[in-house]
C-alpha cells in the first residue's frame, strides 16, 4: 500500500533518509536533507492512501478486460463484419466497475 517512504518521496523526491520498521518516529535524515515534520508525512500518507483507494475501479477493470491480443482480434473482426463486439466487451467491464 502506501508506506512512510512513499509519502516522504512524494513530498521530496530527492530526500535521503532511512526508516526503521516503517515507524514515523524512527526516521534518520542523511546528507543534509531537511527533516520533514511527522504530521506532514502522515498527512501525505493519508492523501496517497485516499488516491489509491479512489482508483480501485481501475485495478478491478484491468483484471477483467480482454487481453490486448483478444481486443485487437475483436477490432479486426468488427471492421470486417461491421459489428461492435469489441466496444460491447469493453463497455461490459466499464459497467461492471463504474468510476
Amino acid at each position: 500500500m502506501t508506506d512512510i517512504t512513499k509519502a516522504i518521496k512524494a513530498i521530496n523526491n530527492s530526500a535521503e533518509f532511512s526508516v526503521n520498521a516503517d515507524d514515523i518516529n524512527q526516521i534518520t535524515w542523511h546528507n543534509g536533507t531537511t527533516p520533514i515534520p511527522a504530521n506532514e508525512i502522515l498527512a501525505k500518507q493519508q492523501e496517497l492512501i485516499a488516491e489509491y483507494n479512489a482508483k480501485q475501479y481501475q485495478r478491478d477493470r484491468a483484471k477483467e478486460y480482454p487481453s490486448i491480443q483478444e481486443q485487437l482480434d475483436l477490432q479486426y473482426w468488427d471492421k470486417i463484419n461491421n459489428t461492435n463486439k469489441w466496444e460491447e466487451a469493453i463497455n461490459a467491464v466499464k459497467n461492471k466497475y463504474p468510476k
